[in-house]
């Protein structure tokens, strides 16, 4: 990743009020971007948006979108040369209980994104940020590839396996011609302080105890690619910059997993937190009914190593203590930007590692 590259771009992200889109506009604005975001107003209270005053170093627009016209606005007048796409519905269980909404925002969100962006001959790149559920999982025990079958056995999953379709199906027919560089990234579980979402496993846990009560678990035999927040974002980066420079060689579908000793089942990261928590910490199984869940789910990141270099910088217990930290700091009614700050500069450089 170029330190010079950022300086001055004009960036379009959108889902900025959002735990990652928080991490990514902060680590954007230290880059030296002018970022526009555009999103919706933040899901959670608390959050990460607002404790670490992301919007006080951007242009911030809030706005929904499926709503086309608005964001074709927005987009116009920011006139950005990278748009990064982060708006999403993201919650597996929150998307059983509000299939309409799930799909009208991760599928025709997505198609007005594309719209606004045909619209706007400034932009050179377009990042379209998806899941690792939008494959059709097999419950396999390797990492699944960028070109497996798409697929999802539940809104949320199907909705990010469209989303695929969709921006595959607007850079062949339309944005290739335009000149327009467009990538899709599936990123892994991840996690990182300033989540709050409901349902969420890490911020579950450390929730139950700071309150000193049990943590109640779902699935603590199933497996995820676990990775710190700044993992995947410095990824998107790297990725935005290669299809800047050479968009016919890095268009496609990107995976950002972290290394196979890192997909571990919850069960690990469970104790692994209350190890790092300290004393009075407990969990128990959570025996109420539940919806569907695959067992195992793993990235294949060999493409992203081959062609971008790119590596993972941190490893699970790394990832996890990194958050531990940010919650206790957070508990004592610390700074937030500013640890939130710290802790982007402590992340090292991707590509600093990596082979020339």
């Amino acid at each position: 990743m170029s330190s010079g590259f950022w300086v001055g771009r004009r960036v379009f992200l959108t889902g900025h009020t959002g735990f990652k889109g928080s991490w990514l506009a902060l680590w954007l604005q230290q880059l030296g971007a002018h970022v526009t975001g555009y999103a919706l107003t933040p899901s959670t209270q608390p959050n990460l948006f607002s404790l670490a005053g992301v919007a006080d170093g951007m242009d911030s627009c809030l706005g929904d979108v499926r709503d086309g016209a608005a964001l074709s606005r927005a987009m116009q007048s920011a006139q950005p040369e990278v748009v990064i796409h982060m708006a999403a519905q993201a919650l597996v269980q929150y998307g059983y209980q509000n299939p309409v909404e799930t799909y009208a925002t991760n599928v025709m969100g997505t198609v007005n994104l594309m719209e606004a962006v045909r619209a706007c001959s400034s932009i050179r790149v377009v990042l379209s940020v998806t899941s690792d559920k939008c494959y059709d999982n097999k419950e396999w025990v390797w990492g699944y590839r960028e070109h497996e079958a798409l697929g999802g056995y539940d809104p949320y999953s199907s909705s990010k396996a469209a989303a695929e379709l969709v921006t595959g199906a607007y850079r062949t027919s339309y944005l290739e011609a335009q000149g327009v560089a467009v990538a899709s990234a599936r990123a892994g579980n991840v996690i990182g302080g300033g989540d709050w979402a409901a349902n969420r496993l890490v911020p579950d846990v450390l929730s139950a105890f700071a309150q000193g009560r049990a943590a109640h678990i779902r699935n603590p035999n199933a497996v995820r690619p676990w990775q710190h927040v700044l993992e995947p974002l410095s990824g998107y980066l790297s990725l935005c910059e290669h299809l800047y420079r050479k968009p016919l060689d890095f268009a496609g579908a990107w995976n950002f997993g972290p290394r196979e000793e890192d997909a571990q089942p919850v069960r690990w990261v469970v104790e692994q937190l209350a190890a790092t928590w300290g004393e009075g910490t407990a969990w128990e199984l959570d025996t109420r009914e539940q919806p569907h869940e695959a067992q195992c789910l793993k990235l294949d990141v060999s493409k992203a190593y081959a062609k971008l270099h790119w590596r993972p910088q941190w490893a699970l217990e790394q990832a996890l203590g990194q958050t531990v930290q940010w919650y206790r700091h957070h508990g004592k009614g610390g700074d937030m930007r500013s640890l939130t700050l710290e802790q982007i500069a402590a992340y090292p450089s991707p590509m600093a590692a990596a082979p020339h």
